[in-house]
């Protein structure tokens, strides 16, 4: 009997992580950091809406997920007759949110994702160390279904690599909007290693999955 109670445990546990995880989006090319794209000439510039403007994130681990937001506080983003051509936006890493907790679970996610707990500065963003991150273009590639494949140097961190995810963009005369499909990038090629088994050894089913998952909306008004 206590055999078939801890195979039951082992395989309620395989599940969970198994639900978790199938659901999530393609993963983002990566590679090294590249040159990133200057402001052309005759260009039309649009400065973001922060209002408007967000990072939704989401974590796996075998026990569930957990999902929040990241606020955007700055940015631009310059077009030629009518595509991106370049620009970049900067992330408030200070302002995770999580929105699937509340009361203390929800700031004790929050204090260790931002690094504000004594001893666990490092374990994810370490907010006082870098409290920003940043997304500068290097290019957009418009693809046959109408999708533009956005490519730009991501600094997180302190550690910058390229990623490129598709986008929809959509504009008129006074505002440009930017959205996402949902894409997930490998944390640990920014340095944020807690609880990744790619990283550390013996975690067992203590472990976090190295694919965060993100989707970005960025709003931006005509200057």
């Amino acid at each position: 009997m206590k055999k078939i109670v801890v195979f039951s445990a082992i395989a309620f546990s395989i599940a969970l992580s198994s639900n978790s995880c199938k659901d999530k989006a393609k993963e983002a090319d990566t590679s090294d950091a590249m040159t990133v794209k200057e402001k052309e000439a005759a260009t039309d510039t649009y400065i973001v809406d922060v209002s408007a403007s967000q990072i939704e994130w989401k974590g796996f681990k075998p026990t569930g997920t957990h999902n929040g937001t990241i606020a955007i506080e700055n940015g631009e983003i310059h077009t030629k007759d009518n595509l991106v051509s370049s620009g970049s936006f900067v992330m408030d890493m200070n302002s995770i949110n999580s929105l699937d907790l509340e009361g203390e679970g929800k700031q004790k996610l929050e204090s260790h994702l931002k690094g504000t707990i004594e001893g666990k500065e490092g374990d994810f963003f370490n907010t006082k160390e870098f409290p920003e991150a940043t997304f500068e273009i290097t290019k957009a590639e418009s693809m046959d279904n109408g999708i533009i494949n956005l490519s730009g140097n991501l600094t997180l961190k302190g550690e910058t690599n390229n990623i490129t995810f598709p986008v929809n963009i959509t504009k008129d005369e006074t505002s440009l909007l930017l959205k996402s499909e949902t894409f997930t990038i490998d944390r640990t090629k920014w340095d944020v290693n807690f609880g990744s088994k790619s990283v550390f050894d013996n975690l067992g089913d203590a472990f976090i999955n190295d694919d965060i998952e993100l989707k970005v909306t960025v709003k931006a008004n005509k200057a």
